[in-house]
């Protein structure tokens, strides 16, 4: 096989990624938007030693698990890898996911897992979008999300996993910009004035907040775009955001007021969280919510404990322990969300939570061996990459009699989890929950006790 040929193959299996793989002559070939079951014809784009890369041409007999993807951009569009896939084999594929990760990398061959906890209603789910802002080849003003691996922009201000009133909103600041002749920012050149356009919706008290992001400190006439928002229902927030660098960072540090309060709030279960632009705050909060409580029942706990959260952000898993625990005590990395975190804690009149800035890795040492500070239970919620080996050690060390470990990388959860099961912890139970329907990503919630 080389470059350019065309092929037929079949689609027994999907990677990591969500892109089908066959197997041709022995080699594996990965093929984006290809389902398994279908039989497909394909263009080869690149090939490696042993697997290549082929770009899926027409669909010769569709898979039984195939659908018509509702949205019209979903191939262009970088944002969903499985819309083509009913939403119950999307689930099997991340439950396969997480057991094959375990198995592969964490050696774990008989961990129980209960069913993966799907939605009733796998669209309209998230709570947060961000649009980048841009120009097509006549110069017309276009927002929507990015071509996958790429910064291209697909054009849509209508994404199904979005709420309705995101299309309002970006009808009404591209109707705004061509009025009063604001630029889009062009990233090859660094010129241009708006990148970015933030929309959060709170789903619980329905308040709306938008934030520009601006390469600058103001934009011209922006009290008329502010008029026209506030017009919608439930907007409470418009902001800018200030960011000059040559960067793919989305968002800058400064934060200037608009019209209405700096922040929303919304609510997940009984606790109330105040976001602003920069909160980091989980996206799905029907998910979120089954997520916590999850951790919280695998916490097991009854009134007594002392539990450490790590990588605690604002504080979302740490005030639905506080709930039932004695103390709780939150690390996180970002002081920003620190703050939210103490706020949070403030205005639902939690006072057993204590929070600290630091390095989960730095943190949790200090506090046991200097302080002699003990953790009856431990709940971990890292980033991608998993947990640092000396965190791992720490908690080896402190022998909580139960760990939680919420994962968003079955991958690095496996290594972790092998870890701490050669010294002295086992698996218990676990969970997969579906936070991010459409796409390749799926959480995990497990629960590790002692020997």
């Amino acid at each position: 096989m080389k470059k350019d040929d065309l092929i037929q193959v079949k689609i027994e299996d999907m990677g990591a990624d969500g892109a089908g793989i066959g197997k041709m002559d022995g080699f594996a070939l990965f093929i984006k938007d290809a389902v398994i079951g279908d039989v497909v014809e394909a263009k080869i784009m690149k090939m490696k030693k042993n697997y290549g890369y082929a770009r899926l041409m027409r669909v010769l007999e569709p898979s039984p698990w195939r659908v018509t993807a509702p949205c019209p951009v979903a191939r262009q569009c970088g944002g969903c890898q499985l819309q083509a896939m009913a939403y119950e084999a999307q689930l099997r594929f991340k439950e396969n996911k997480i057991q094959n990760n375990l198995k592969r990398i964490g050696g774990f061959d008989n961990i129980w897992l209960e069913p993966i906890c799907g939605m009733d209603n796998p669209f309209g789910y998230r709570n947060k979008a961000q649009f980048p802002v841009g120009t097509d080849k006549t110069g017309r003003i276009i927002m929507g999300f990015y071509a996958g691996r790429t910064h291209r922009i697909i054009e849509n201000h209508r994404c199904l996993l979005g709420v309705p009133e995101n299309e309002k909103i970006l009808d009404a600041v591209v109707d705004f910009m061509e009025k009063e002749h604001i630029s889009a920012y062009d990233e090859s050149t660094g010129k241009g004035l708006v990148r970015h356009v933030l929309i959060r919706y709170g789903f619980t008290t329905k308040e709306i907040m938008v934030c520009l992001v601006v390469n600058g400190h103001k934009v011209r006439k922006i009290e008329k775009l502010a008029e026209r928002l506030a017009e919608i229902p439930g907007m409470t927030s418009i902001t800018l955001n200030v960011n000059r660098k040559r960067t793919n960072v989305i968002l800058g540090d400064e934060i200037l007021s608009v019209w209405g309060r700096g922040y929303i709030e919304d609510y997940i279960g009984g606790i109330k969280y105040r976001i602003s632009p920069l909160s980091f705050y989980q996206v799905n909060p029907v998910q979120t919510k089954k997520l916590y409580e999850k951790a919280l029942e695998y916490a097991a706990l009854t009134g007594n404990e002392t539990v450490w959260d790590l990588y605690c952000g604002i504080g979302t898993i740490s005030l639905f322990l506080a709930q039932k625990a004695r103390q709780v005590y939150g690390v996180e990395i970002v002081p920003e969300a620190i703050e939210d975190a103490r706020n949070n804690a403030r205005i639902n009149g939690i006072t057993n939570a204590s929070f600290y800035v630091g390095k989960a890795e730095e943190v949790l040492p200090q506090m046991y061996e200097r302080d002699g500070i003990s953790a009856d239970v431990i709940v971990v919620d890292p980033p991608r990459k998993g947990c640092d080996e000396s965190l791992l050690d720490t908690i080896v060390k402190m022998e909580p009699e139960r760990v939680v470990y919420v994962s968003c990388d079955s991958a690095t959860l496996a290594r972790d989890l092998k870890y701490l099961c050669e010294r002295g912890y086992e698996v218990v139970s676990g969970q997969g929950v579906d936070q991010f329907p459409m796409s390749v990503h799926v959480e995990t919630c497990v629960l590790l006790g002692r020997k």
